[in-house]
């Protein structure tokens, strides 16, 4: 009698261990768990976030009269807003870059903006424009190294202009070098960003 008495009371110190240890490692679990959805969704948060400032500077810059908005690109990385893209003065730069910091959110603006040239461009120049920017892409399309999805092309008077991102320097060196092999680029402005 006296040894089942402490086989029971073992049994009963030993379930209980368990059941404490059970209970430590699920509360270790749920924390570890809760801390990654926190992090997920901070995530989350800062896209919807970003993605929200983008929207709403696209907005400014197509309400203000002084700009023309439509040759800018606006991309937002954690409340930093860039602009690039083309404006056909100084001071349209200058107001696009006053018109996005007013927007609530943006934590600063880099401004990555050319001037077109003062002259209006000849009908014949928007063509050969044109007819380079489609020469670029198609090469960088062609192109093993370089993720043409992920280049956009904008060319003015000759000069081209590559913005969006790009896995690594390499790539962004190949694209500018691609640009530059095709017949009238005067020059490449390579905005290209590095984002693994």
């Amino acid at each position: 009698m006296k040894n089942s008495k402490f086989a029971y009371s073992m049994m009963a110190v030993v379930l209980g261990t368990a059941l404490m240890s059970g209970s430590a490692l699920a509360a270790t679990t749920t924390d570890s768990a809760g801390a990654k959805i926190d992090s997920s969704m901070k995530k989350v948060d800062n896209y919807m976030g970003d993605s929200a400032i983008t929207a709403k500077v696209k907005s400014a810059l197509v309400d203000d009269k002084a700009i023309k908005s439509s040759d800018i690109s606006v991309t937002t990385n954690s409340g930093v807003v860039t602009l690039s893209g083309f404006v056909g003065s100084q001071a349209e730069a200058e107001q696009a870059v006053a018109a996005a910091t007013k927007v609530e959110g943006v934590k600063s603006v880099s401004d990555k903006l050319h001037t077109k040239d003062s002259k209006d461009q000849s009908v014949k120049g928007y063509a050969g424009d044109t007819a380079t920017t489609a020469s670029v892409k198609a090469k960088l399309l062609a192109d093993d190294i370089v993720p043409s999805r992920n280049v956009k092309v904008e060319t003015t008077a000759g000069v081209v202009q590559l913005s969006g991102s790009v896995k690594d320097q390499a790539q962004s060196d190949r694209a500018e070098s691609v640009a530059k092999t095709v017949d009238g680029v005067k020059s490449v402005k390579n905005d290209l960003k590095v984002a693994p």
